[in-house]
């Protein structure tokens, strides 16, 4: 899950890049199957992290929880009531 605006801003350039590579491969890949085949991968990851996306953009920072991860790293956790 998506802890802060910097992973926010990490995401948000990696769900770009993988759009960027299906556009080339529906660009060079002559066969359908093989397109599919090729580009299904990063469609997925493409759905999951623009879900995490959503779920972060979808919670206002004061409804949010901070916990401890144990390393001394802060991360968002559940909403509150």
């Amino acid at each position: 899950m998506i802890a802060n605006d910097q992973e926010l801003s990490v995401t948000l350039q990696r769900i770009a890049r993988l759009q960027e590579q299906v556009g080339h491969l529906r660009n060079v890949e002559t066969n359908p199957a093989n397109y599919h085949a090729a580009v299904s991968g990063f469609i997925e990851e493409i759905d999951r992290m623009q879900l995490e996306v959503r779920e972060y953009l979808s919670i206002h920072p004061t409804e949010c929880v901070i916990t401890g991860q144990g390393g001394g790293g802060e991360s968002f956790g559940e909403r509150r009531p």
